[in-house]
């Protein structure tokens, strides 16, 4: 029967954001450290709070499994002469492994019969190697910011206090930091802050409920969501759901208690949203709504201690909210006086970046590149477009937003609204900030979108344009989510129009701040935008394959890309799938490196050129009629050009079968590769079907 492991790890207040990443790297670690020894276990388990974070694993083997070892020596006819004699070798060989000539054994590989040397190693016990494990857990949960204190060299997200750590009810002795382990915990730093001794997991959970801890998380946010709940429905009211919310004040607690607040109705007169970030990105407040989603003149707050007298508790977060929010109202009606669009001079002054100018200058580039995209969608949208550009970023100037900034753009919509702009033009100011995160939502409005795709365009040619692009995993200007923003504006909205160029319009307007050459930084965006495509294709389960036979041709057309892929996926099971791909394959691979020239029928010698030549004609002048149809904005039938295409298999097929393609005869090789140079590009306006990865690798 297993073992029971028990690990604390003590510490002054962590972060709640970074505790969610710490439990789970630390189960993994400890998985891993226990895999690398060969100590076999049941269930590993972390829990934690801002103080601890906490492991259990249940079952572990007393000891190390044993291991045996191979080592192969020389091959047996080397090893041994006529006589049977051993050589030098087999000797050797013997010696460097410990172990007698007739210990080896003999095994059969490919490569004929050798001798090995089979060791077995006996397992240690697993009480002599924790110390050395639990040491190496611990020093390698990874932490986003790390610190030392007092004169140690070892970092951790804050000073280690105390270590349990028990393995069968028996200290496991180690030291990190000074810091012995031993067999004593903490409970709640003012409720039950004496040390209590532990034997058990039984023994600690309850230790900690009587000290006022629940190390549980999953059970502190069941707790939190229940009691806000109550308290919600006291007023009438219900928990405006904030998952964020939930999760950072779970960690934040050791023993959530809940109390309900008020404050002066007249606040409601502001924008919902500033009431909303106010009390929940400020304050750590959970808002209260009516059944219409109407915020009330309340508030829950949750507390990590049981007050003596709730009221109190109540007055003093009523204070602090009544502070935030008269300067919200402060703020607010301070900016009212001044109308969005006498703002926009005051942009000048508003650095965007130092080596892209001002946030003005910003405006004025992405404000030329939406009118040329709107000229490309809807000429009928120009005007709502110019006045939602030239606006968007406008709020940046107020106070209001100087002091929210998570509200810029929101608070850009409302004070659009109160001068009395056009309401289009209000959302679309808002929503050309959107997505505002990863599967966030999109703008609506085409005025909106056209504005956000010229403003995240602008953003990704400029930085590329001056060599700050992301590396690894830094990406400071949120340029990959951006990019994904575009991307999928265009998809959701099926705009049809060239990348190419609206990178190309960008750097235009761009000029004298790129400092290298535009060629260079278009390259450098297109590939950028290709990664960031294909990574969202292959994260929502297209095949990699497939996904690199399409982007193979290029994305110049998002919506044409998009269809493509869309249509691959489905022709995948079209049982010409793979014969086609792989005849495809045939003539790439004899055509590479030539430069087709014009066919000529008068050169063809037997009846299989003439019908490939015939049936590729007709399915020509069906796909470029397809073709005619992208270039009038209709959606291209991608799913009838591949089974077109398809039907070209068996003529190919014969073809192969038939003719030699590098005929003697100069004028006819030529020929016949010219014609598979013509069928090749014809495929190429799909897809490079080379790229497909096929059952016969041919």
């Amino acid at each position: 029967m297993g073992k029971e492991l028990l690990l604390e790890i003590g510490t002054e207040e962590i972060p709640a954001a970074f505790l969610p990443k710490a439990l789970r790297d630390f189960e993994e670690i400890t998985r891993g450290e226990l895999a690398a020894n060969r100590i076999r276990h049941g269930e590993i388990r972390t829990m934690g709070t801002p103080r601890r974070l906490f492991l259990t694993a249940d079952g572990l083997a007393a000891r190390q499994d044993d291991q045996v070892i191979e080592k192969l020596g020389p091959a047996v006819r080397v090893a041994f002469d006529e006589q049977g004699n051993p050589s030098r070798a087999a000797v050797g060989f013997a010696r460097g492994q410990n172990l007698g000539i007739a210990d080896l054994e003999r095994v059969t590989t490919e490569k004929g019969e050798y001798l090995c040397a089979r060791k077995k190693i006996i397992g240690e016990a697993t009480e002599g190697l924790l110390p050395f494990i639990l040491t190496k857990v611990i020093t390698g949960i990874p932490f986003r910011k790390s610190m030392r204190w007092s004169d140690q060299e070892f970092r951790f997200a804050r000073p280690i206090h105390w270590i349990l750590a028990l393995f069968d009810g028996q200290i496991v002795p180690f030291q990190i930091a000074n810091v012995e382990s031993g067999n004593m915990s903490r409970g709640h730093r003012f409720m039950g802050p004496d040390p209590f001794m532990v034997e058990n997991l039984e023994g600690y959970l309850a230790g900690m409920r009587k000290r006022f801890v629940i190390v549980d998380p999953a059970e502190r946010k069941e707790i939190i969501r229940e009691e806000t709940r109550k308290a919600a429905a006291t007023v009438g009211g219900h928990v405006l759901p904030s998952d964020e919310l939930l999760e950072t004040v779970t960690f934040l607690t050791e023993y959530p208690t809940v109390v309900c607040g008020n404050f002066d109705r007249e606040y409601l007169g502001l924008p919902q949203e500033v009431l909303i970030t106010t009390m929940i990105s400020h304050q750590k407040y959970f808002p209260v709504v009516d059944e219409s989603g109407a915020l009330l003149p309340h508030f829950i707050t949750v507390n990590n201690t049981l007050a003596h007298d709730p009221a109190v508790v109540r007055r003093g977060n009523e204070k602090v909210i009544r502070a935030r929010l008269s300067d919200a109202r402060f703020f607010f009606e301070a900016d009212r006086k001044i109308p969005l669009d006498r703002r926009v001079a005051d942009l000048k002054k508003v650095v965007f970046h130092t080596l892209l100018g001002t946030s003005y200058e910003k405006v004025m580039r992405f404000r030329k590149l939406a009118a040329w995209i709107a000229g490309r969608i809807d000429p009928t949208l120009a005007c709502k477009v110019d006045r939602a550009a030239l606006l968007a970023k406008a709020d940046l100037d107020t106070q209001m937003v100087g002091e929210f900034a998570e509200l810029q753009g929101i608070m850009g919509r409302e004070y659009a609204l109160l001068a009395g702009e056009d309401p289009v033009v209000a959302k679309a100011i808002h929503e050309h900030y959107l997505p505002t995160a990863a599967g966030g939502n999109l703008p609506e409005t085409d005025e909106g979108a056209i504005v956000s795709i010229a403003d995240k365009t602008d953003s990704i040619c400029g930085f590329f344009g001056v060599e700050l692009i992301p590396t690894g995993t830094a990406d400071p200007y949120a340029l990959r989510r951006q990019a994904l923003g575009v991307i999928n504006i265009i998809l959701e909205k099926r705009y049809h129009f060239s990348l190419g160029s609206l990178v190309d319009e960008s750097l235009a307007t761009l000029g004298p701040v790129l400092k290298r050459p535009s060629a260079e930084t278009k390259t450098a965006v297109i590939e950028f935008f290709k990664g960031r495509y294909q990574n969202q294709l292959i994260s929502q389960g297209h095949p990699y394959d497939v996904v690199d036979a399409i982007l193979a041709t290029g994305i110049d057309s998002l919506v044409a890309a998009d269809d493509k892929i869309r249509a691959m996926a489905d022709f995948k099971t079209h049982p010409d799938f793979q014969p086609l791909a792989i005849a495809f394959k045939r003539v790439v691979n004899i055509t590479r490196g030539f430069h087709e020239g014009v066919v000529d029928p008068a050169l063809f010698s037997g009846p299989e050129e003439k019908h490939l030549h015939e049936a590729f004609l007709k399915i020509r002048e069906t796909i470029l009629i397809q073709r005619g149809h992208l270039a009038a904005r209709c959606p291209r039938d991608y799913a009838a050009v591949l089974l077109d295409l398809a039907k070209l298999r068996v003529p190919v097929d014969a073809f192969f079968e038939a003719v030699l393609v590098m005929a003697e005869d100069e004028k006819v090789r030529f020929n016949r590769l010219s014609l598979l140079g013509e069928i090749s590009t014809l495929f190429h306006d799909v897809a490079d079907f080379s790229r497909i990865v096929t059952e016969l690798h041919n």
